[in-house]
């Protein structure tokens, strides 16, 4: 015979889970509703397309007379793939053998050989591809982009990412050097000690010496000295991606890279965030892997502008070195960030005044970027 009291036990303990059970499924219930009235705050319905670089972003043009960023802003809306449209734009620049700090033409190292790095990053893909001292490609963004989309790594550099880009079907040159640039490079040699390798101290102030006594008389443009173009866009749908690609630093040691190809240093792309990416000096830059830094600044609420400024003073602070400061205690070289988030809003932002590009439905153009200090650099 069953035991009446352990038939009521039974039964309220499985009332208690049935209760227990529909309260835990009611408070999911109500999350689930709350997480899908609250998407993140980054992911707009509908953003607006722009596209924005360095100033030489603007200069070059192809065939049909579009710059970087009109070639990319024309591709964006008319639907292709952000990535691929800003690749297109800065294609532009580095197959321009007047832009002496891209691709073909570039200013060589300081044995008269022209290195090249680039880097690219896909925000809705998640994905990245890089490349770093290859020789011999005039494209080294669509060889970044082939490591993004042909291999499971995000760096290649020097012969391996040669080997590679020949292997992917690329036309590998025997040096990229122009006339012009070659011209530059031997008035360069002519100026130092031909030696190059000084003590630092020595190494550091005559090549600086030379290189910017050939800025001041016009022979290089002052924005060519560091090199690099950075363009980033944005769609329509709020997808996001950027490029990075330069020939370096003019007379650099052979085998130096800086900041553009190294992901969170020259270019840094978050598909629910935004873009950042930068030109200048790389050393000061790759140190605070400051594009990642105005990134995670705007994820957490900051305007584009102000994430930039950030960045910049954090590399200000991070400037402590003597020969790395000018008599007013501020860094004694240029960097420039180009910013955008996933609705489209944007900011150039720089140590000292500086320029960048835009294009919008409003059009290309070049605007004055927000400077952290007025003056000169070398003041």
């Amino acid at each position: 015979m069953k035991d009446p009291t352990l038939h009521l036990v039974k039964n309220k303990l499985s009332r208690r889970k049935f209760v227990a059970a529909a309260g835990l499924g009611a408070l999911a219930s109500s999350s689930l509703r709350a997480f899908a009235q609250s998407p993140p705050a980054l992911k707009p319905s509908g953003a607006r397309p722009v596209v924005i670089s360095s100033a030489n972003g603007h200069h070059s043009k192809d065939a049909e007379g579009l710059t970087c960023v009109a070639r990319a802003f024309k591709m964006i809306t008319e639907g292709a793939d952000v990535l691929d449209a800003v690749i297109a734009g800065v294609n532009i620049v580095e197959t321009d053998p007047e832009d002496t700090s891209v691709g073909y033409g570039g200013l060589p190292n300081a044995e008269g050989v022209v290195q090249l790095d680039a880097s690219v990053m896909h925000g809705p893909l998640k994905r990245a591809g890089a490349v770093a001292a290859i020789e011999g490609v005039r494209t080294p963004s669509l060889v970044a982009k082939k490591v993004m989309t042909d291999t499971d790594h995000h760096l290649l550099v020097g012969k391996g990412a040669q080997d590679f880009a020949r292997l992917m079907g690329f036309k590998i040159e025997e040096n990229l050097i122009t006339e012009k640039s070659r011209k530059l490079w031997l008035e360069w040699k002519r100026r130092t000690d031909p030696d190059h390798y000084l003590d630092p101290k020595s190494r550091s102030e005559a090549w600086h010496r030379a290189g910017l006594q050939m800025v001041a008389e016009g022979l290089i443009d002052p924005d060519h000295f560091y090199g690099t173009i950075n363009c980033n866009g944005v769609n329509p749908k709020g997808e996001v991606c950027g490029v990075t690609t330069t020939s370096g630093l003019a007379w650099k040691i052979p085998g130096r890279v800086g900041d553009s190809p190294i992901l969170g240093a020259g270019l840094y792309v978050d598909g629910d965030v935004g873009a950042a990416g930068s030109t200048g000096r790389g050393e000061a830059n790759l140190f605070c892997l400051a594009s990642f830094l105005i990134v995670e600044a705007m994820r957490n609420g900051l305007a584009p502008k102000d994430a930039g400024m950030a960045a910049l003073k954090r590399v200000a602070a991070n400037t402590v070195e003597k020969r790395l400061r000018n008599s007013r205690g501020q860094p004694n070289f240029q960097l420039n960030y180009y910013i955008v988030n996933t609705k489209g809003e944007y900011a150039g932002v720089a140590l000292y005044q500086s320029r960048f590009a835009l294009c919008t439905e409003d059009g290309p153009k070049v605007l004055p970027a927000e400077a952290l200090y007025s003056g000169n650099p070398a003041d």
